[in-house]
């Protein structure tokens, strides 16, 4: 890009603040989170799980004041940790999120765990007056040139929640996650896509955003892709069809693990993984 293109492309930043790898002297945790600056608006999407994050904005400057928003992909404790105290320093920024976000959830292995919403973040909802929340349960514009999915219909037969997920901790009732949300911000050099974990799949997620975008091109994708504990056949579909769609940047984080490698190893140099402190400039995708 040339010093002139880039002075006349709005800007579209993110900034990593939680994620399970950190660039020192950052913090890593358990957690995501991503600073969103825009023309229109700054946002928080996701909150981490714990101190980390907050640290971690801190050490980089942001201060979370000037979020004009505040975005839950979904209701899990390692996106949900720092909400009640990200809502206090965010004294006007308004949250957005699924209404299944606040139901119990549980992970079964050997023993069942509670992986939703911390209480003080229920508390913290419970506690905001109506103009401060904004419940989405449809594809919706949160700010001009930013988007939220919605939930994402599942289609692909190859992608799954990504875990022995349950609405109690009994193990009755799967859990599919169905306020599984992740953002778009429509630029003029094509899509910038941010996701939480995408339980929903990323390829369901990509389709669903191309078909609400008349087939946009995405030119940065980055987020968790929930490929962690993913088998053989769903690593290879996945990674030919990103190939496939030639995005510029890819960046895995979080749930996504080792599988960040796979994806390198098979897409090529477009796919670094992401961490905590990294900084991403969409006008240098232009």
């Amino acid at each position: 890009m040339s010093a002139t293109t880039e002075k006349t492309v709005p800007t579209v930043s993110l900034t990593i603040l939680s994620d399970n790898i950190a660039r020192p002297p950052l913090e890593s945790e358990h957690g995501f989170a991503v600073w969103i600056a825009t023309p229109s608006a700054k946002i928080l999407f996701d909150t981490g799980a714990g101190p980390a994050m907050l640290r971690n904005a801190d050490t980089l400057g942001i201060d979370l004041l000037e979020a004009d928003l505040i975005v839950l992909s979904h209701g899990h404790y390692d996106h949900t940790g720092n909400l009640a105290e990200a809502l206090s320093r965010a004294p006007r920024a308004r949250l957005v999120l699924h209404p299944e976000s606040l139901r119990p959830r549980y992970s079964i292995r050997d023993t069942p765990k509670f992986i939703g919403m911390p209480q003080d973040a229920r508390d913290a909802i419970a506690a905001l007056p109506p103009e401060r929340l904004r419940w989405i349960a449809e594809p919706t514009a949160i700010a001009e040139g930013v988007w939220i999915t919605g939930p994402v219909p599942r289609r692909t037969d190859f992608e799954d929640v990504g875990g022995p997920f349950f609405r109690d901790d009994a193990g009755r009732t799967p859990d599919d996650i169905p306020d599984d949300l992740s953002l778009w911000i429509d630029w003029p050099g094509g899509l910038v896509a941010c996701l939480g974990c995408c339980h929903a799949g990323v390829v369901n997620t990509l389709e669903h955003i191309g078909t609400l975008t008349g087939g946009r091109p995405v030119r940065l994708l980055v987020g968790g892709m929930h490929l962690v504990n993913a088998d053989a056949r769903r690593l290879a579909a996945t990674a030919a069809d990103l190939k496939a769609r030639a995005i510029p940047r890819i960046v895995p984080c979080h749930c996504t693990g080792d599988a960040a490698s796979f994806l390198a190893e098979h897409i090529g140099p477009t796919v670094s993984q992401g961490t905590a402190g990294l900084v991403l400039d969409a006008r240098r995708l232009c």
